[in-house]
């Protein structure tokens, strides 16, 4: 059976740019009311105009998913009127790019406490919605979540530990009906690599190397509501993804000698 989510509650963490903002858009369009949480107040402004002029039932609301008194707040105001959240999208993220010898330890406790403890935070809060409507939790993981990733050791980390986090939960939620998609992709064109966390915590404010090419956030955004209505598992949303899915597993030494190659310059300091 497919999911339907014309008249359901969805939450996108991140919500409010890149392809946080997207996957909003895609749901509502999809007849869903959407709640984009967002810890930047501008852009929180700006896509509730946008929204606004295009119609939608697409709500913003300031919450940082690192503070779990405002993951609580926010889902208890959005389940007020409507009962609960019958589908959660921890796509709030952050990065940093930089050898871990050069790095300071507070960037790597950063990136957790986003990456890990947010997803975390707000399901938590959102788990006796999701269990009373038999409802779907969407990670937003990476392709570093399920690869090695040059320069990127912090992140890695919190994003592998999304997997074993909702892979465990997965198998608490069976029996209630609840499903868990995690979504690794590769690289997105939204810009935000000028805003990863460098050796001492400041942004890069560089775009990054890459391999292979940007896949639109339209894009991605689509395939992740696709998946979603299938109830799948498991996205790897482009060829890059699933190209180091399988390389890591079958031929581990190649692949990092091809992401070393091509990411080099991603050591920066100390590298």
């Amino acid at each position: 059976m497919r999911r339907r989510f014309a008249g359901k509650t969805v939450l996108v963490t991140g919500g409010a740019a890149g392809l946080g903002r997207c996957i909003a858009l895609r749901f509502a369009r999809a007849g869903a009311w959407v709640w984009a949480l967002d810890r930047d107040a501008e852009a929180v402004s700006r896509f509730g105009e946008e929204a606004r002029r295009l119609g939608l039932a697409l709500d913003t609301a300031l919450c940082d998913v690192a503070d779990f008194e405002q993951c609580r707040a926010a889902v208890d105001e959005i389940s007020g009127p409507s009962g609960g959240v019958d589908v959660l999208v921890n796509n709030a993220g952050i990065s940093h790019r930089s050898a871990f010898r050069a790095t300071d330890a507070a960037v790597l406790r950063r990136v957790i406490e986003v990456n890990l403890m947010g997803s975390i935070h707000m399901t938590h809060t959102a788990l006796p919605g999701l269990i009373a409507r038999r409802g779907l939790i969407i990670v937003l993981s990476s392709v570093a979540g399920i690869a090695p990733l040059i320069a990127r050791t912090g992140y890695a980390a919190s994003k592998h530990a999304l997997h074993g986090f909702f892979g465990s939960l997965r198998t608490e939620l069976r029996a209630e009906g609840v499903g868990v998609l995690m979504v690794c992709p590769s690289f997105i064109a939204t810009g935000i690599e000028r805003h990863a966390l460098g050796p001492d915590g400041k942004p890069v404010g560089r775009k990054q190397e890459i391999v292979g090419r940007r896949t639109t956030p339209e894009v991605v955004a689509d395939r992740i509501f696709r998946a979603a209505e299938r109830d799948r598992r498991l996205l790897l949303p482009d060829a890059v993804a699933r190209a180091s899915y399988w390389m890591a597993r079958l031929l581990p030494r190649l692949y990092e000698a091809i992401m070393v190659r091509k990411l080099r310059g991603e050591l920066g300091e100390g590298g």
